[in-house]
């Protein structure tokens, strides 16, 4: 008889690519999600993973197993969270967040959603967006936080608040670059005069304003591509460039003059957040989680202490 530990041994070796992470993700040894392999194996008289091969790479049989296995586990999941009470229901959710949201109010929702589901097993991934997009198609995520920048008609999407973000630089670079045309808004053209320090197409506020900018007809001379907003803002602060950085939540580093505003004519627009879960999976759980994000999604203050 198959059974749900058999079925999550393999769905979480393939997904983590090896027996002893997968052991150490669901609370066993090793020897016993090899031991759950082998009954699944000796059940079907099929190998599920390729033995040749140094990491666990799925036979074909495997691969179709594994299809199956993950409509299992997600039909297991949406009885529980029919069933089960909130604060009784036990499973893992895996959410997906940008690092601007990582960054500022995360830890909001996270305790939100302990203080109404005690025993769900919060799984964070912070990437880019078109990476979460993907995973979030492909099934290995539940729900994204993300810009909302994706068509998605397979997706539930729910609005959240929007980040305001403004060019900045150093005031020398400023000073340097613009003159006496520092303190009074500019075209935007004139931000080709920069070195612009942008995030690439796989950002979701990368996405926005690079078609923005293509639309508005500027190009700059040159730039530099970061996926990393931490390394974003190094960059700015040291002088390196102008970049679209959220205003609110580095006012601290305006205040303290380590960087100044640029405003432009015209500005840049505002980048819209949404949540957003699979369609084809209703989820009373995904469902609450969204309202969650909704509640408390707030880009003001950064977490950094050495911001403030």
């Amino acid at each position: 008889m198959i059974t749900f530990k058999q079925i999550e041994a393999l769905f979480w070796i393939a997904e983590l690519g090896n027996f002893a992470t997968a052991a150490r993700k669901l609370n066993t040894t090793q020897s016993a999600i090899s031991k759950r392999i082998r009954e699944l194996e000796n059940l079907f008289d099929v190998e599920v993973f390729d033995r040749s091969k140094r990491s666990a790479r799925l036979t074909e049989k495997g691969e179709e197993l594994l299809h199956y296995a993950q409509e299992m586990l997600e039909c297991r999941d949406r009885v529980l969270e029919r069933i089960s009470a909130k604060d009784v229901l036990v499973r893992f959710f895996r959410i997906g967040v940008t690092e601007l949201t990582a960054l500022t109010w995360l830890p909001a929702l996270v305790d939100e959603i302990r203080t109404n589901y005690p025993r769900l097993i919060i799984e964070p991934e912070v990437e880019l967006s078109a990476i979460l997009f993907d995973r979030l198609m492909d099934g290995t995520i539940d729900m994204i936080i993300v810009p909302d920048v994706f068509e998605a008609t397979q997706c539930v999407t729910t609005p959240l608040r929007s980040v305001e973000n403004a060019w900045m630089c150093t005031p020398a670079l400023a000073e340097e670059t613009l003159g006496e045309d520092t303190a009074k808004p500019i075209p935007l053209t004139r931000i080709a005069g920069f070195t612009v320090l942008a995030q690439g197409n796989l950002s979701g506020t990368g996405r926005i304003y690079g078609r923005w900018l293509t639309q508005s007809r500027v190009g700059a001379a040159k730039s530099i591509i970061s996926n990393n907003l931490i390394a974003q803002v190094g960059l700015t602060v040291s002088g390196l460039g102008v970049s679209y950085l959220p205003l609110r939540a580095l006012r601290p580093l305006i205040d303290r003059g380590l960087l100044r505003t640029i405003e432009t004519t015209p500005r840049l627009p505002r980048v819209c957040y949404a949540a957003m879960y699979r369609a084809d999976r209703p989820s009373r759980l995904c469902a609450d989680i969204a309202s969650y994000a909704a509640r408390h999604c707030n880009f003001s203050h950064m977490l950094l202490g050495g911001w403030q």
